[in-house]
């Protein structure tokens, strides 16, 4: 049966009478599971709580609440507990995919209050200024504590407390901040460090470098309210009200009926075929999905060159461009049960909860998220697609997401050609030179093959050389041939049992 939170209440789902998956010894599935277990994430601090959960037995599902607890200390720069996200969980025993959308909504619902202004910024990317708007009014309703119990309740096993217990751990002692990651705060301090954030990312008035010592205030007394009272504490419990008011204080227009009408969705899994193995993910914003679809099915067989051309024309993207801030953990236990986590802040509205360290979304200030339709109550498009891919029996492959918005899609589909096409293991697909496709010009990080480079320019492509790897081009996590693999361009890390 399912379990519920420890604590005063829940965040209900809209399939609360769904079959729980059988918790017990492992099938012949399970048994013949080709994947090693680990944890791979955008810090080394978040991989080792997933892998402290695998250790004490928890489930894939267990692991990856308490490695995306701990991104809310570890990688605020990307993401936290005031964001949104999606779960893709594969369930060994059966060979089936199940996601998970706790995406952010459109706030309003109460009715009461119209938003003010939002304040724009410019956000530098490969030396191009990008407007972006933050405050109170770009704040949606955020998902993450209600998806983080919603897999928990699913899928786990050990007691709540026990999952953000590593999160605690470190909000008690603040985290190294990577050098990776210090480039991308240096990218998005405009949004970052205005405000309350400059305190936080900027002290003494310098931005943090690489090396330096991470830490929120407050963010260990909203952590363990959350290991207290269950992810309700944000949305009908003693955190709510403290949330609504920051962000009305700020020109919101979030309201406590936003809160308490939360729900996490499931929602339907798309699929893809690609050199013998089967692509299991939502349907994004960016048509990942589709896109794997849209590749010639000779693409295995094709000449690297001529596939740069097939899989450029396949990517591209109506000139969509954007920075974002995403973070992603995978995990795989032992049983051969896999969970891709993919959360985001946006930028971040540089509105944070007094007293609890959190910063909160601004979604609705990211012009590619918002579509016409949108709505209060409305659960807003997004980027995030993280996924499972399997064999022709149905078995576990690879489990993989990425971070960098618009670069997503490019940085799975590089990733998969490199491990299901090229036999690479997946940290050498995770970690070679990509491209990343915007209008008719291929952007191409230092050391990509010039022989493909010379067939997309051959093809009428427009070639940008960037100097070296680069944040820009997302931040693939994920545990596959090879076992886990963090992305260098993210600072990630790759842990296992």
């Amino acid at each position: 049966m399912y379990r519920p939170y420890v604590g005063s209440g829940t965040v209900p789902s809209v399939t609360p009478n769904a079959v729980p998956r059988r918790i017990g010894g492992p099938t012949l599935r399970q048994m013949k599971a080709p994947i090693a277990a680990g944890v791979a994430a955008a810090h080394p601090a978040t991989a080792e709580a997933g892998l402290q959960i695998l250790r004490a037995g928890g489930t894939a599902a267990d692991a990856a609440v308490a490695a995306v607890l701990a991104t809310c200390v570890a990688e605020t720069i990307y993401t936290g507990l005031g964001g949104g996200g999606f779960a893709t969980y594969y369930d060994a025993s059966t060979g089936t995919a199940t996601c998970l959308d706790f995406f952010v909504a459109v706030p309003g619902t109460d009715g009461d209050i119209e938003p003010d202004s939002m304040v724009a910024v410019d956000v530098f990317f490969g030396g191009v200024p990008q407007v972006y708007a933050i405050g109170g009014a770009s704040v949606a309703v955020p998902g993450v504590p209600a998806g983080c119990g919603e897999l928990h309740r699913r899928w786990g096993r050990l007691p709540w407390p026990e999952l953000v217990a590593p999160a605690i751990d470190l909000a008690r002692t603040g985290v190294i901040l990577p050098a990776a990651q210090a480039r991308t705060l240096a990218s998005c301090a405009p949004a970052l460090a205005y405000g309350e954030g400059g305190a936080v990312y900027a002290p003494n008035g310098q931005l943090m470098q690489g090396g330096e010592l991470l830490f929120h205030p407050g963010l260990t007394t909203a952590l363990e309210g959350l290991a207290a009272e269950g992810p309700a504490v944000f949305y009908t419990g003693a955190f709510s009200k403290i949330l609504v008011d920051a962000v009305r204080a700020d020109g919101g227009n979030l309201g406590p009926v936003d809160l308490a009408t939360y729900q996490v969705y499931e929602t339907p899994v798309d699929h893809a075929r690609l050199a013998g193995h089967r692509v299991h993910a939502r349907h994004d914003l960016n048509r990942t999905v589709d896109t794997i679809a849209a590749l010639p099915p000779d693409v295995a067989r094709l000449p690297r060159p001529e596939r740069a051309v097939a899989v450029a024309t396949a990517l591209r993207d109506r000139g969509r461009q954007r920075v974002g801030d995403t973070t992603n953990v995978a995990v795989v236990d032992a049983a051969g049960n896999a969970c891709v986590v993919t959360t985001t802040l946006g930028l971040g509205a540089a509105v944070w909860l007094p007293g609890l360290g959190v910063n909160m979304n601004s979604m609705l200030g990211e012009g590619e998220l918002l579509t016409p339709d949108l709505a209060p109550g409305l659960r807003m498009s997004s980027n995030l697609c993280p996924m499972v891919v399997t064999d022709a029996e149905d078995l576990l492959t690879v489990a993989v997401g990425s971070a960098g918005a618009s670069r997503i899609r490019t940085a799975l589909v590089d990733t998969l050609l490199g491990v299901l096409v090229d036999g690479l293991d997946l940290q050498q697909a995770v970690a070679r030179p990509r491209f990343h496709v915007v209008g008719d010009t291929v952007h191409a990080e230092a050391g990509y093959p010039e022989a493909e480079l010379a067939a997309l320019a051959d093809a009428g492509w427009t070639i940008n050389r960037w100097p070296d790897i680069d944040h820009y081009f997302g931040g693939v996590t994920g545990v596959g041939p090879g076992g886990a693999a963090g992305d260098p361009r993210r600072g990630g890390a790759g842990l296992h049992l």
